[in-house]
């Protein structure tokens, strides 16, 4: 049997943007360093693909308490997750969880926020399904015209302010739920165990992005790596709809600070984006690179767009000339 590194673990759900591919050229260009903070996680890419042989101090956060209590409830329950996570495509299903999950996002979220052990491995499994089921982007949005009524049915045009779009379910994968799950549940359970091994020591923070690049977070553990991937402007509005949480002039205020802390020799920073939504510093090293297929179809005219600013204190990679033969 192959022997599974952690650096060859994977989010089992898919995710708009997740830098899988480019993870190693990241730790290339970040190198052995004492402490990684990474303020907009979504399914981990690239810390999950982090060489075993750097062993720092790992900080993660995002805004979405739906991507918050899932990698919590892998780290502190992973059975329970997988539990609640184990279920055939079944569109009745996925109607029902989504709209239970959008009336969960309130509280869920303040608990986070007010205990960092705080985790709801029900709300995880559900979601973790639903997201591997659903077409596209936006599901636990609240936007749509379906909506509970007083007794408790989903019907269109409710009036309670959250609501869902209906629509088939994922059937790609051959209908069994979440993503790669031609596992047995058994196998699905060795994965999140697997998960929750690498998340030991990983500290999961729900919040606003800035709260993560404090001081404290940054400059006291030493040479740090900051990994700055948050949601893409998009001015064409062609992937709005993608992020459940997301803020106008978000990048820009990311970019902002980015720069601001370029050269400060105990920092590594990566700054994530499309080719001309950034203008970087010249002293910043650009880095092109292909997403390869969109996780929506409206958004692969953007897969050889991606591009990643490395400042200055970041390690250079040197270009080697490759033989004629």
């Amino acid at each position: 049997m192959k022997r599974v590194t952690f650096n060859s673990l994977q989010a089992p759900f898919p995710w708009f943007g997740g830098k899988r591919k480019v993870a190693a050229e990241v730790w290339r260009r970040f190198g052995n360093v004492s402490n990684y903070v990474e303020p907009f996680f979504g399914s981990g890419a690239v810390l999950l693909g982090k060489p075993e042989s750097i062993d720092c101090t790992e900080t993660v956060n995002d805004i979405d308490g739906f991507i918050a209590n899932f990698w919590r409830s892998i780290k502190l329950s992973p059975e329970l997750t997988a539990k609640y996570a184990d279920n055939p495509v079944n569109e009745n299903d996925l109607h029902a969880r989504h709209i239970w999950l959008v009336h969960q996002i309130e509280n869920l979220t303040e608990k986070l926020n007010g205990d960092p052990d705080y985790h709801d491995p029900k709300i995880a499994g559900y979601w973790v399904w639903g997201v591997a089921c659903w077409i596209g982007g936006g599901f636990c949005s609240g936007k749509g015209p379906w909506g509970l009524s007083e007794d408790g049915r989903l019907i269109k045009d409710a009036k309670d302010g959250l609501g869902i779009c209906r629509g088939l379910p994922q059937t790609g994968n051959a209908g069994r739920g979440v993503n790669k799950a031609s596992l047995s549940v058994n196998g699905v359970l060795t994965w999140f165990k697997l998960l929750a091994l690498r998340l030991h020591r990983v500290r999961v923070a729900s919040g606003d992005w800035s709260r993560s690049v404090g001081s404290g977070s940054l400059l006291s553990h030493g040479l740090t790596a900051l990994f700055l991937d948050p949601p893409y402007a998009d001015p064409d509005k062609k992937a709005e709809d993608i992020y459940r949480s997301n803020v106008v002039g978000l990048a820009e205020d990311v970019r902002k600070f980015a720069i601001e802390n370029g050269n400060n020799p105990l920092l590594r920073i990566a700054l994530c984006g499309y080719k001309e939504e950034h203008h970087m510093p010249d002293n910043w090293t650009e880095h092109a690179w292909n997403a390869g297929q969109g996780y929506a179809t409206a958004t692969d005219d953007f897969k050889d767009r991606e591009r990643i600013w490395f400042s200055p204190h970041c390690l250079k990679i040197e270009l080697r000339q490759g033989s004629l033969f």
